[in-house]
């Protein structure tokens, strides 16, 4: 079981080595994560976009790209699509966010000839290794469904075991969250997170344990479940998953960890048939490896 970024890489290089696909890759952050992706021996990489821009960020950050296979692509769309069409035909395994604005990655991902749609919703996962948490943790949805539906939810849930699963998590740990860990009729995600647990309890979502509502401190603070004797519950501070009621919670708590701990942490889109490296032009050149990483995991365990 990972429960480290250390240990991700660990099960990164036992892995078939992957190969990521960039829209767009005239991007410097990107690039120099893609730079230390493969001295380190993560995965190789497909640059797509205006290969006369990608030669003077490479000339400037020392990147030799007689290492990379480079597909001159100016326009912007095309580029997209030409990446994420490498991915739908197996030529790559993952596909990653350059210089592009979201909505149209996005849209080259649900493209219906050469996308990578399977019919599920989407949804993203970080990953975080805090100094006080002795495991990985993992938010959803911090960045991509505003407000979810009790389905929503269910699909987050079912995308979100995937990917702990891939990490070496058999039995994860799921949190759905509220203010409050009691069921409060005028608390509706209150009432959602508890059918969820049922749900769990009957069958109906596998490959965890739910348990909820709960608030954070119970979720995340054994001590904190222990003083308000809390002991009785599935999760007494040991989540693996922490599910947000909706975006501002999740985006909240990302940034507040983001800017105040210290962390190593990587993110994902997943519901994807192969995984999206959706990250944020604020996010550190760390955090693009660590997610190219956690995106070879996850490949790893789709191709199987």
């Amino acid at each position: 079981m990972s429960k480290s970024f250390d240990d991700l890489l660990k099960q990164v290089n036992a892995c078939s080595k992957k190969k990521v696909s960039v829209a767009v890759a005239q991007d410097k952050p990107v690039l120099e994560a893609i730079k230390l992706a493969k001295e380190r021996g993560i995965a190789d990489a497909i640059l797509v976009g205006d290969e006369e821009k990608i030669k003077e960020i490479a000339a400037e950050i020392d990147m030799n790209l007689a290492d990379f296979e480079v597909i001159n692509e100016p326009d912007v769309q095309e580029a997209a699509l030409k990446a994420v069409s490498l991915v739908h035909d197996k030529k790559a395994d993952m596909y990653m966010k350059g210089i592009i604005d979201t909505k149209s990655f996005l849209k080259s991902i649900l493209n219906k000839e050469v996308g990578l749609r399977t019919g599920k919703p989407l949804s993203h996962v970080a990953v975080f290794e805090l100094e006080n948490i002795d495991h990985l943790l993992f938010l959803t949805d911090v960045a991509f469904i505003p407000y979810p539906s009790l389905e929503d939810k269910v699909n987050i849930i079912r995308n979100t075991v995937e990917v702990c699963h891939a990490c070496g998590l058999p039995n994860p740990k799921v949190a759905p969250l509220a203010a409050v860990e009691v069921v409060n009729p005028k608390m509706e995600c209150t009432v959602e997170a508890e059918t969820l647990t049922n749900m769990n309890r009957e069958g109906e979502i596998t490959g965890c344990i739910v348990d909820g509502p709960l608030s954070l401190d119970l979720a995340i603070d054994p001590e904190a479940a222990q003083h308000k004797g809390a002991t009785g519950r599935t999760i007494v501070g040991d989540a693996d998953v922490l599910l947000f009621p909706d975006i501002h919670a999740g985006n909240l708590v990302y940034k507040c960890l983001v800017h105040t701990t210290k962390f190593k942490n990587g993110c994902i889109l997943t519901g994807t048939s192969a995984p999206a490296i959706l990250t944020s032009r604020s996010d550190s050149t760390e955090t693009k490896v660590n997610s190219i990483a956690l995106a070879a995991i996850v490949a790893e365990a789709l191709g199987k």
